[in-house]
């Protein structure tokens, strides 16, 4: 997979891969937490026959730098940095695809940059937490376990991810897929995904649904059908946003773009062209 690298004015590189048609319309794809740009390998081998797909490794994840400064993780940061990442790469203009926290990065972008997105994609995203105290309980909560990933190491921390109930309906995936998605999460620092949780956890980004109107973009707001919170979610901030639908894919959980491949390509290849 052909790769590049970007700095941005403060020094802190990212890593991407991009994949494609030269001069085809562009795709930035924006990871979940603990994934990297080879989350989107399957995708951008897909689609690369039409579209222009450049996969961001997002800080602290993957190959790209995991700054010691939480703030540095922030959503308005990481926003300018991808809108320098399109002006590096001579692009006015991308279609985006954000995938849980990454949905809440690409939300951002759009909001900060609208002239910059030219479509949205938001898959099993969140606008963020709205009501304070439950901002609150959950910025604690994501700091707890910051500090649990760099007392016990990523590997220990993935056999507890793994077992939320978020993933139960990835027990049904091929056991090679599982395996991969595995050892996409066990190549990221431990420090890297404890200061993503610090700076860019949903406890730490102040919420934007009531900002949604200002977005006239085309959006697509995807989820799984056994995922009942974030299909509320992609249903509420539809209500907001004045070009957007809603796209409940069956049989699938929070990773629609792992359990349903197929369709979720198909959606991706619609929303970009």
């Amino acid at each position: 997979m052909p790769s590049l690298t970007h700095r941005t004015p403060d020094g802190v590189r990212y890593h991407a891969t991009r994949l494609g048609r030269p001069g085809a319309p562009a795709v930035l794809l924006l990871h979940g937490f603990t994934g990297s740009s080879a989350t989107w390998a399957p995708l951008q081998a897909e689609l690369a026959d039409t579209l222009d797909l450049i996969a961001v490794d997002l800080l602290g994840h993957g190959r790209s730098d995991a700054p010691a400064d939480p703030a540095r993780y922030a959503a308005g940061r990481c926003a300018d940095d991808l809108a320098g990442l399109l002006d590096a790469l001579g692009l006015t203009t991308a279609a985006v695809v954000g995938y849980s926290m990454g949905g809440r990065m690409a939300l951002r972008l759009a909001l900060d940059w609208p002239e910059r997105v030219r479509a949205l994609l938001l898959e099993s995203a969140s606008p963020g937490i709205a009501d304070a105290a439950e901002r609150a309980a959950r910025l604690a909560a994501d700091a707890a376990l910051a500090a649990e990933i760099e007392r016990d190491g990523v590997p220990a921390f993935v056999d507890r991810w793994e077992r939320l109930p978020l993933w139960a309906s990835q027990a049904a995936l091929p056991a090679e897929v599982r395996a991969a998605l595995r050892a996409q999460r066990l190549r990221n620092d431990a420090r890297g995904l404890a200061d993503s949780l610090r700076g860019a956890g949903a406890g730490a980004e102040p919420p934007v649904l009531s900002r949604l109107g200002a977005l006239r973009m085309p959006a697509l707001l995807v989820a799984g059908a056994l995922d009942a919170r974030y299909v509320a979610h992609a249903r509420a901030m539809a209500e907001r946003m004045p070009a957007a639908r809603v796209e409940v894919v069956p049989d699938a959980g929070h990773a629609v773009h792992l359990e349903q491949p197929a369709t979720f390509t198909a959606l991706v290849r619609r929303a970009a062209t």
